[in-house]
């Protein structure tokens, strides 16, 4: 119990300060995309849900490499900002190679979801695997 003190004001400072970049990485995602996600996944938007998905995930992969190879919340910071560009370089990529991905999402084409969720997901593990030292 003595690690206490130390280690649980720096876990709820590391956890609050990533539960931030998630939610700022979602606002900025969501808006950079034309269609609305929340409402196309309400809705059963399975190409949505799967977009959307990877997103997160690949977001939120590459910033748990940044918690866990920062040496403080300024560190963590900067890296998590670096993986917020990287996610958003994913849907620019993936609109470039699929000039039909901004009318597929709304229109359910579970392909276009998939594959831009796989290449998110994949870009993130891929910067998360470069946020060592």
């Amino acid at each position: 119990m003595n690690f206490l003190p130390v280690g649980l004001p720096a876990f709820l400072s590391h956890f609050g300060l990533a539960l931030l970049l998630v939610a700022i990485f979602f606002v900025v995602y969501i808006f950079i995309t034309p269609y609305h996600e929340l409402r196309l996944i309400r809705a059963g938007n399975h190409a949505a849900a799967a977009s959307l998905a990877g997103a997160l995930l690949g977001y939120i992969a590459a910033l748990a490499s940044a918690i866990a190879n920062s040496v403080n919340l300024l560190d963590m910071l900067v890296w998590g900002v670096v993986a917020l560009v990287v996610q958003l370089l994913a849907f620019l990529i993936v609109k470039l190679l699929l000039p039909t991905l901004l009318a597929d999402i709304p229109e359910n084409k579970i392909a276009s979801g998939v594959f831009l969720g796989t290449v998110s997901l994949g870009l993130g593990l891929l910067n998360a695997a470069c946020m060592t030292y």
